[in-house]
């Protein structure tokens, strides 16, 4: 056995490395507490530094110490020359970069090399654009160092064309790269805004994008990047809030204003403006609950003197200052109620107009993608991008065809069925609200659709008779309150199960709730604030085998006729 060595056993490299990590998780410990000791004294020297380093070189991700660091920074910044400064952040830029070797992922060392940078007498942008590039040779999803690329892009006023080249070259070198179509989609519409929509493209540049990420997903169908870049091209410009319809009935002396998304309307502020007959009225502003949280509907109660039946017309106008729109109604002599509606055709509120040449590119490409999904039959990118190549062409036209690639795709992404029958549930909701408005009716039906969503709502004011029935809805959405004139609602044939969150709805006068999952009485307790309710259908609902139910719904709805069997 002599001169021979010896080899540990497994039990001996056991109790080694357990002891070498008790070692440095003491050494860890004493050097934290030294520096909270040092920074609970004040004491702001390079000492504080040089202990920090120690750790963070270890464990990058540890936010007090940057924070204590740039304490120290700003400290030295006060006493030390220009000269200094600029020694000590190069310095610190080195050490950072180290410890960004240790991890290229870390919050506190990219956000620390921002502040460094910020405060450098003559910071190096070049230098920095080649550390990105670098790290994002290495990682080129790292959207930490993209977030960093930007911040040293603006800093440096490097132009957008550069940095679109820039993204060029990483997505010809490789089509799944998220962040590089993401960098795109922040710098064409710098470079190629569209004058008409805000934050959109030049058609002729988004004709040129389309095609070049019809490229990418075309070799590779699986990677979403390429996909979710094309699902932006085909979105729209996000619009300012905007009043797009106004109601005034004579019988409640009140005027609702139904805006395009929610916004708030502070109390005693100028923000929304209401001119009867060009004299301003003060009026008090509030939603339909009361609780004047941002929302679409806003309503006013209007003085006697705004309705008065011996004039023969009355003219209202509503101005939206924010947005620098206004709407306006009049009322005439004998009527009940006026209205002024903006058309979700003509306002292209679900889909923009197409020209010709973008049409045609668009239905290319619907029928290449079809091609490919022939051949990718499980590919869920290409079956949703089929679906909205088809709502952007003509949602109508396209409706069934859309209808049967929906059933294909939940098919296929069973994982996000619910999302699916959501999306699916606000197209067909647009559709209907197209078609009621195309045969100018205050009528609209979604009956046996298979809803499990209402979206849009803030688009049927003025509807007076909402057929829901044979749907998949287990509640009924606050939102119903912008339905202002509703008289009739069925809802026959869901799975509503509590009517909690319904709101009062002042001019309804008829409800069906067939065949439903309604157990208790106490769950039409909403009912209550729907001061024209006479019929009530709750056939078939469970509670109906309550022998106390006729009696509990009595008294919680005395002037209401319920049927029950």
């Amino acid at each position: 056995m002599h001169g021979r060595l010896k080899v540990k056993t497994t039990e001996e490299q056991a109790e080694a490395k357990r002891l070498e990590r008790e070692k440095k998780l003491h050494q860890y410990k004493a050097t934290t507490e030294a520096i909270f000791e040092k920074r609970r004294l004040g004491q702001l020297d390079k000492e504080g530094l040089e202990l920090t380093s120690q750790i963070l070189g270890a464990n990058p991700d540890f936010a007090t110490l940057w924070n204590f660091r740039r304490e120290i920074f700003l400290h030295l910044e006060e006493e030390g020359s220009p000269e200094e400064m600029q020694a000590l952040c190069q310095g610190e830029l080195g050490f950072l970069e180290s410890c960004l070797r240790v991890n290229p992922k870390s919050y506190g060392t990219w956000h620390h090399r921002c502040w460094v940078l910020e405060r450098a007498p003559q910071p190096d942008w070049a230098r920095e654009l080649e550390l990105c590039a670098r790290f994002l040779e290495s990682d080129e999803r790292n959207f930490h160092c993209w977030d960093y690329r930007r911040f040293v892009a603006k800093r440096a006023q490097v132009p957008a064309e550069d940095e679109l080249r820039f993204t060029d070259s990483l997505i010809t070198r490789n089509f799944s790269n998220y962040s590089s179509w993401h960098y795109r989609s922040c710098l064409l519409p710098q470079l190629h805004p569209d004058p008409q929509h805000h934050g959109r493209l030049t058609e002729d540049v988004l004709l040129r994008e389309l095609e070049l990420v019809q490229n990418a997903f075309f070799t590779d169908p699986n990677d979403q990047s390429a996909w979710l870049y094309h699902r932006w091209l085909l979105g729209r410009a996000d619009l300012e809030p905007t009043i797009h319809c106004i109601y005034v009935n004579r019988e409640d002396a009140c005027l609702a204003v139904a805006f395009s998304q929610p916004v708030r309307v502070t109390p005693g502020s100028h923000g929304l403006i209401l001119l009867a007959d060009e004299a301003p009225l003060t009026v008090e502003w509030h939603t339909p609950d009361g609780r004047n949280h941002p929302g679409v509907i806003w309503l006013c109660d209007l003085p006697a003197s705004a309705l008065n039946d011996h004039w023969p017309q009355h003219t209202f106008r509503v101005i939206w200052a924010p947005g620098q729109c206004q709407k306006e109604c009049v009322l005439f002599k004998g009527r009940k109620d006026c209205w002024y509606r903006d058309s979700v055709t003509e306002e292209q509120v679900f889909r923009c107009e197409l020209s010709v040449e973008k049409s045609t590119v668009l239905q290319a490409e619907l029928e290449s993608c079809k091609e490919l999904q022939a051949l990718e039959p499980d590919n869920k990118w290409c079956l949703l991008t089929i679906i909205l190549l088809m709502r952007a062409l003509d949602p109508l036209v396209y409706e069934r065809e859309t209808l049967r690639y929906f059933g294909a795709l939940k098919a296929t992404d069973p994982m996000r069925a619910a999302y699916l029958d959501d999306l699916r549930s606000k197209f067909l909701v647009e559709n209907s609200i197209l078609k009621m408005e195309y045969a100018e009716a205050r009528v609209i039906d979604l009956s046996h659709r298979e809803l499990t969503a209402l979206g849009h709502l803030e688009h049927l004011l003025l509807v007076t008779h909402m057929n829901l029935a044979g749907n998949r809805l287990q509640h009924l959405p606050p939102a119903l309150a912008a339905l202002r004139c509703l008289e009739v609602l069925e809802l026959d044939g869901n799975e509503i199960e509590s009517l909690d969150g319904l709101p009062g709805l002042p001019r309804l006068q008829e409800l069906s709730l067939r065949r439903n999952r309604l157990r208790r009485p106490s769950d039409l307790r909403p009912l209550t604030l729907c001061p024209c309710l006479a019929q009530l259908d709750l056939a078939d609902n469970p509670l109906t085998n309550l022998p106390e139910a006729p009696a509990e719904l009595a008294n919680l709805l005395p002037a209401v006729h319920i049927t029950l069997v």
